[in-house]
Order: structure tokens, then C-alpha cells, then sequence
């Protein structure tokens, strides 16, 4: 046991000296978010939105004549949706807000679209004057029998950037470990819901701010992990909304979002869980595959 307290007190002592001052902390995130926000507009991937979701029990019911009696239970559905994902602002906006767009390729292994037409429709600008597209892509989901279905989570580094950071309130929570790497956390929470949580019911958009913790590497402040949640009230319901969303340093120098893990939650009963996978990005221009082709001039007539 003296043996085991001995190499947790060298752990420990070894993390310690290998943490840089907070400030420097946050100046490297907010480097990264800035990183972030500039070049993952230019990339495209392909997302797997993994889905398990409890949904009211069936309303199929025996006959009056039968002589089972059952009470009906609720049912786990399952789906699987690979989408073409990309980043980038509104048409027309001021604000130059990012926000993610997807075409659908394929629902539970049956295809949809093919991936040249769902990236050639993303290159090409799907994207709307206003929240409407983003709302329409939700629409979507719920056409392929997805519920609860989150947005945006993937883009929270940029609650990061030196301009986002001016409306979060940031203090020092622990520290601990992630994968192989000694990690400093951070609680945070948003003074405003202005740049909160989206949530859409019927024709309103509301608006909520949200909190979560930040995960870094200790040696050198880089971000390893966001987590964040909001909780509410809702026809005598307490709704709670939780994402964990993990980022990684692509191939070419910036973070990208590796995985998001979002959950719904209602009266501390686990309703919806989102997980969404991300396969590498690639850079317009810069990966071959993305370069899209025409259709070939015809050929010369031939001459008599």
C-alpha cells in the first residue's frame, strides 16, 4: 500500500509540474477556436449519427376476447444515418455565424442519395438566408423516424474564440485524466442565451444558455474535450439536454470534432441518446477526391 501511495504521489507531483498558468491556458484554447472557426468551413467529412431513442409503447392491443393481459411498455428504436457534413455561415448573414449542414446519405443501411450528389448539393450552397434550412434538416430527420435529434453540438469550440470567451464566465475545476493524457478541467457557463442552445417548437426558436466543462492537456492547453448541458421546465417536466463532444488535430494542423455524445433526458430518465462519429476531414483543394468533375466536352465530329 506504501508502494501504491509512493507512485500516485509521483503521478500526481509529475502532472503537477507539467501544468502552464491558466491564462496561457485559455490563450492556447482560444488560438485553437480561432484555428477552428477558420479553416473547418473550407473541409468536408462524413458523419454516422448512431440513434437509441424510448418511444411510447405500440398501440396495438389484443382483442377484447383474449385472455392475455399485458401492460405495454415503452420500445427501444434504434437507427443508423450517414450523412455529407459541412461547416459554414448562412447566406447573406452578418453575423458570419457557423453552423453545421448535412445531406442524408443513407438511413439504416438503404441509400438515399449518392455521396457525389450530397457533397456536389453542399459545395454547391444549400444553405438559406436564415434558421429555416436548419430547421427543414431537423424536419428531415424526423421523416426518417429520428427524434430528439441535436444540432451544432460539434461547433462548441467556438464559444472559445477570444470574442466568445468575453460572454463565459471560466474558473479552474480539477484536474484528471483522458485517454493517456494528464487533463486540466474548467467549469464555464454563458452570461447570455444569445449564443445558447437552438431549440425549435412548431413555429418559435428558443433560446437557452448553457454550462459544461472544459477539458485540456495540461502540458500545453490544448482542448481535448467539451462538455456541455442546459436544463428546463417543460409542462411540469424537467428537461435536461447534455452533450460530451471530443476533438482531435487533423492531418492538417486544426482541431475537428471526433465524436459527440448528446443526450435528452426527462425527469432523470435517459429518453434520447445521439451519438455522432465523424470520419476525417478533408480540405477542399487540397484532397483529390473532393475535386468534382465535369461532364467531358464532346468529342470533334470526324472529318470526311
Amino acid at each position: 500500500m506504501l508502494r501504491l501511495a509512493l507512485l500516485v504521489s509521483l503521478i500526481g507531483g509529475a502532472a503537477g509540474r507539467a501544468q502552464i498558468p491558466t491564462a496561457q491556458v485559455l490563450s492556447r484554447v482560444s488560438e485553437e477556436a480561432s484555428l477552428f472557426q477558420e479553416n473547418l468551413p473550407k473541409s468536408l467529412t462524413q458523419e454516422t449519427l448512431s440513434q437509441k431513442a424510448w418511444m411510447p409503447p405500440s398501440r396495438f392491443q389484443p382483442s377484447s376476447g383474449s385472455k392475455i393481459v399485458t401492460v405495454p411498455k415503452p420500445r427501444l428504436v434504434s437507427h443508423e444515418v450517414v450523412s455529407e457534413y459541412s461547416v459554414g455561415p448562412l447566406k447573406n448573414s452578418d453575423s458570419h455565424n457557423l453552423f453545421e449542414f448535412r445531406r442524408v446519405i443513407s438511413v439504416d443501411g438503404k441509400a438515399v442519395r449518392t455521396m457525389e450528389s450530397a457533397r456536389r448539393e453542399l459545395t454547391l450552397g444549400i444553405r438559406s438566408e436564415d434558421d429555416a434550412v436548419r430547421k427543414r434538416m431537423l424536419q428531415d430527420y424526423a421523416k426518417y423516424g429520428l427524434v430528439d435529434v441535436a444540432t451544432d453540438y460539434g461547433l462548441i469550440l467556438l464559444a472559445f474564440t477570444r470574442r466568445g470567451m468575453e460572454s463565459l464566465e471560466i474558473k479552474p475545476a480539477g484536474q484528471d485524466r483522458l485517454g493517456a493524457d494528464a487533463a486540466l478541467i474548467f467549469e464555464w457557463k454563458q452570461s447570455s442565451s444569445d449564443a445558447g442552445e437552438l431549440e425549435f417548437r412548431g413555429r418559435q426558436a428558443v433560446r437557452r444558455a448553457l454550462q459544461g466543462r472544459l477539458w485540456v492537456r495540461a502540458s500545453d492547453g490544448l482542448p481535448l474535450r467539451i462538455q456541455a448541458w442546459a436544463e428546463y421546465e417543460e409542462s411540469k417536466r424537467h428537461i435536461r439536454d447534455e452533450a460530451s463532444v471530443d476533438y482531435i488535430v487533423s492531418t492538417h494542423g486544426f482541431l475537428t470534432p471526433a465524436s459527440v455524445v448528446h443526450r435528452h433526458i426527462v425527469d432523470r430518465q435517459l429518453m434520447t441518446e445521439n451519438l455522432y462519429r465523424y470520419d476525417p476531414f478533408k480540405l477542399f483543394g487540397a484532397d483529390s477526391e473532393l475535386k468534382f468533375t465535369t461532364l467531358p466536352d464532346p468529342p470533334p465530329a470526324a472529318k470526311k
